[in-house]
């Protein structure tokens, strides 16, 4: 018979249990779940031989959970068919729809996906392996992805192995074994026999793990890749709480070689070619988008106009993105323009052919409504002047016709070496220069400065072929800028008058040159690079593009640098074309080598710096200053060590991480 004192002893027990429980893991004075996942048992054996199962079974000892599983989780083999892999209470089940190949070491890597559903604790990266033969693999790779144009991390390409050394290999056969770059560009090749490889980063855009489309970005080496390993030793460090060491051991391990490949990755440059889009935004143009140009233009025929007098093409060198403007006011306020245009393509078999295309050109934005905005604006002005001649004031009785307003791009302080932009919104027809007048000032007197003005010519290469084309809408106004010194530039009324008839008014603009003392010059001496052809390129503090110098003899001066931080960034033009060219592998060409001054440059006015600079003295991956680095690394998962924290509150020790 049961007593009293057994029900209450019993009801004591459940209450206790009940309190450890509420406490565990609560932010109410209770501790902390701070110990990650733990494997307790596998199903096939992890390292197991023999293996037919294609169920993979994985049980923990507390509920677990799979963080971003479809990025981070990489099965090899590569598997065409994708696994299914999901998290169920404290198991993981990993099922392969792939058929098993023979004799074959299987890997499933985690990474750092797997955390126990309580605190999120992270197990840290765990790979699970068995093989289908008599032994199983242990060799590992690893080293790092960087973008080659920029050294940027390369996040989730895939690298993989080959055992088959010919270069058919990478267009004919999936990958070997492969990896996943993390967010530092980094990857761990696992389960590798001992043997001769070549390794190759794929941007798997068809899930075939073959390079077979032109818009897949790939890295590769000539480098045969031979793993290997021997034991070695680090310290591993045991830290009481987030700022205190608690021991520091040295631990045995087996590193695993190489260790440190870097592989540049690039997109190839795209050969196939046809119309991308085409649009008639503004009723006084059209424009057509090409996927790539070979420099020539299309031939247009209109079928409700005559193409011959009434276009004017402003083209990129290339040819590949081309605006035709309307000459012809009259075609302006043409809603529709019926076409053909006739331009090389490529066809089913990778040649170039004449394609023509019909088209019809619609206006977004129609006569009708222009009209009415017109009006509009008229009556606007119309209302003002009526109210000044009402008020007695000095009014217009004819409404001023409308005025080219074109742009003079200057950035503060114009630097001695830079000359003027002028841009016009509507393609130039002719300037008077004689109505043009630049005045520089000596003590209080107003001189007249000389000048010169040309169209703003832009030039790309096709191979190592240079196309030059001049910028209807943009011209350069070359001055003799004497450091310190004010300018005025001024216009007439009809100095520049564009297609349509539209002149400028009267416009007056202040110039001034910055003195000598307001700037830095750079001087580098590049190692290495004496008779090769660089261009070495100054950068913000966002990585983009200030100026560059072309050089051939090792040496980049830069003069009148404003005071700020910069970056430097290098290329060697191998082709000499003055642009960076990327890679082909089928005519097994790498991207030309880009390198970055591993440190920040600080400017300051009325100040020289001298450097000398080795680019081949760090490894790619580790040039690029993190400051600029825009694929920044992920936080790594780590326990939150809130024990500590809140046992020095209590003034006790922390609870044993064991569970």
């Amino acid at each position: 018979m049961r007593t009293r004192a057994w029900y209450i002893s019993i009801i004591a027990l459940c209450m206790a249990t009940l309190w450890s429980c509420a406490r565990m893991g609560q932010p109410d004075g209770g501790w902390f779940d701070e110990t990650p996942p733990h494997v307790v048992r596998t199903s096939p054996t992890d390292q197991s031989i023999n293996v037919k199962a294609k169920k993979i079974v994985i049980a923990f000892d507390e509920g677990i959970k799979l963080d971003n599983a479809s990025e981070k989780v990489v099965v090899s083999p590569p598997q065409l068919e994708v696994p299914e892999i999901k998290a169920q209470g404290n198991r993981i089940i990993v099922t392969l729809l792939d058929s098993l190949k023979e004799n074959t070491t299987y890997t499933v890597d985690f990474s750092d996906a797997i955390l126990d559903n309580n605190e999120s604790n992270p197990m840290g990266n765990y790979t699970y392996s068995f093989s289908t033969g008599e032994q199983i693999d242990t060799m590992e790779v690893s080293g790092y992805v960087v973008d080659a144009s920029n050294l940027e991390p390369v996040k989730g390409i895939l690298v993989g192995l080959y055992s088959d050394i010919t270069d058919s290999a990478f267009v004919s056969k999936p990958l070997l074994r492969v990896a996943r770059a993390d967010s530092e560009g980094h990857f761990v090749i696992k389960g590798v026999a001992e043997g001769s490889y070549r390794i190759y980063a794929l941007q798997d855009m068809d899930g075939d793990y073959v390079f077979s489309q032109k818009g897949e970005m790939i890295a590769f080496t000539d480098e045969i890749i031979t793993p290997s390993a021997y034991a070695d030793i680090r310290q591993d460090t045991l830290w009481s709480d987030s700022l205190h060491i608690k021991s520091i051991d040295r631990v045995g391990y087996t590193h695993f070689m190489p260790d440190n490949i870097v592989l540049k990755a690039f997109n190839e440059p795209l050969t196939e070619r046809y119309m991308v889009k085409s649009e008639r935004n503004n009723a006084d143009r059209m424009t057509f988008y090409f996927s790539t140009g070979d420099g020539q233009l299309p031939e247009i025929e209109g079928l409700n106009f005559d193409a011959a007098t009434a276009l004017l093409a402003d083209a990129t060198p290339r040819a590949d993105t081309i605006t035709y403007w309307l000459r012809d006011t009259t075609l302006v306020n043409t809603d529709t323009l019926d076409l053909t245009i006739r331009y090389l393509a490529t066809d089913t078999l990778g040649n170039l052919v004449t394609q023509t295309d019909t088209m019809r050109m619609l206006s977004r934005q129609p006569y009708a409504k222009r009209l009415k905005e017109r009006q509009k604006k008229y009556d606007t002005w119309r209302k003002r002047e009526e109210r000044k001649r009402k008020r007695g004031e000095p009014y217009d009785s004819i409404m001023p016709a409308q005025k080219l307003e074109f742009e003079i791009q200057t950035r503060g302080k114009l630097e001695p070496d830079r000359n003027i932009v002028l841009h016009s919104p509507t393609p130039i027809a002719a300037i008077d220069t004689s109505k043009i007048h630049l005045y520089e000032r000596v003590d209080t007197l107003w001189y007249k400065s000389r000048f010169r003005l040309k169209p703003h010519e832009r030039t790309e290469y096709i191979d190592t072929i240079a196309i030059t084309r001049p910028s209807p809408t943009t011209l350069y106004l070359q001055g003799e800028w004497k450091p310190g010194t004010e300018y005025s530039l001024e216009f007439d009324s009809l100095a520049i008058v564009d297609i349509y008839g539209t002149a400028n008014g009267k416009i007056k603009h202040g110039i001034i040159v910055g003195a000598m003392e307001d700037y830095s010059s750079l001087f580098f001496t590049v190692e290495g690079f004496a008779g090769k052809n660089i261009v070495v390129q100054l950068l913000s503090d966002r990585d983009a593009l200030v100026r560059e110098v072309a050089t051939n003899n090792g040496v980049a001066q830069f003069f009148y640098v404003e005071p700020r931080t910069y970056y430097l960034r290098m290329y060697e033009d191998i082709n000499g074309n003055g642009q960076w060219d990327t890679g082909n592998y089928a005519e097994h060409r790498q991207a030309e080598p880009v390198y970055y001054y591993p440190t920040k440059i600080e400017c300051r006015a009325n100040w020289d710096i001298t450097e000398s600079w080795n680019p081949t003295a760090v490894a790619a991956n580790m040039q690029k200053p993190k400051a600029i680095i825009k694929q920044k690394a992920e936080r790594k998962k780590t326990i939150r060590n809130r024990n500590a924290a809140r046992a020095r509150e209590k003034g006790i020790d922390p609870p044993s991480k064991n569970k």
